[in-house]
């Protein structure tokens, strides 16, 4: 197929009645994104192979989240505030943007920006004035981007404060035969021991059990390794110091109403994030956080000695 006949974003419904917009590349790499919640749902290689994870049991209903892909947790990352879980912007009607500037630093051309913008439904929850500027691309060789930018647009002079995540959920084959490098010796708060404080023992990191940690100053590459599926994903991101993780098990899958009881085998979420300390805007100031994903052949990362060396050059 050529440049010319090829259809790098194209718009359509699902079949709950959802927008969506398909993103394809000309190698075969697409990612599908929903105007709902600005979530990213599909994440394919050129394969067609299914990069992200949402469970069979998810609810396709607003105004309910979607458990999967990528939600969008903003101006609240899980109760750490007064809104709902993860806050709003995943249960909202995003825009989309006809005439967005073209990118600077990527040769892509499937992308799109969404826009999410104060509506009177939050002011009673979250009084301000604001713009979220959501710019989501898919590469030539398969690179999901998502960058965003988030202004205060008060007129009182009054700033906000806010926390944010990149939810991503992460399709795996087997998750106890899953290993993530880069966050070994770090501090973490483990949320299943009411945020108390440890620091990473030993190597790498791998999954026996349910985890529910938030990493801290972390590197700006992380590498999660599926052994079976001899695949490796990986994480780059800025403007983001933390990085979650979790996943439930199998007692607290069975809690989870929109979760299917043995679907944590096959699902991580490793989330880009700025929890611990939160961000604060003055009016008229703008951040910007950046998530980049990859996944490449784990041969790629054979061979070294400390796979690290690959990873943090």
């Amino acid at each position: 197929m050529s440049h010319r006949e090829m259809v790098y974003v194209q718009q359509c419904k699902d079949a709950n009645g959802f927008d969506k917009i398909i993103l394809r590349e000309l190698r075969g790499f697409s990612a599908e994104v929903y105007l709902y919640g600005g979530q990213v749902m599909s994440w394919k290689n050129e394969l067609g192979e299914e990069l992200l994870f949402v469970s069979s049991k998810a609810n396709f209903k607003h105004p309910k989240s979607i458990r999967g892909g990528i939600p969008i947790c903003f101006p609240q990352f899980s109760n750490l505030g007064s809104l709902e879980h993860h806050g709003f912007a995943r249960n909202k009607f995003w825009t989309l943007d006809p005439n967005p500037p073209p990118p600077t630093t990527s040769n892509s051309r499937a992308f799109i920006d969404l826009i999410l913008k104060n509506s009177e439904d939050d002011t009673k929850s979250w009084p301000h004035r604001y713009e979220f500027r959501l710019r989501i691309a898919l590469g030539p060789t398969g690179d999901l981007m998502l960058t965003s930018r988030i202004r205060n647009t008060n007129t009182d002079g009054k700033s906000f404060t806010f926390t944010f995540a990149y939810h991503t959920y992460f399709y795996v084959t087997d998750v106890s035969e899953v290993r993530i490098e880069g966050l070994e010796t770090l501090d973490y708060l483990d949320n299943l021991k009411n945020k108390e404080r440890f620091t990473e023992q030993g190597d790498a990191i791998t999954f026996e059990s349910e985890v529910d940690k938030v990493y801290l100053s972390t590197p700006t590459k992380i590498a999660i390794i599926d052994h079976e599926r001899k695949r490796t994903f990986v994480l780059r991101k800025d403007g983001l110091p933390d990085a979650v993780v979790w996943n439930p098990w199998d007692k607290k899958a069975k809690t989870i109403s929109d979760f299917g009881d043995d679907e944590y085998k096959h699902m991580l979420c490793v989330q880009a994030a700025c929890v611990e300390k939160s961000i604060t805007l003055k009016p008229g100031e703008e951040w910007k956080g950046r998530q980049e994903i990859s996944a490449v052949p784990s041969s790629y990362f054979s061979g070294q000695l400390d796979p690290r060396k690959v990873l943090f050059h």
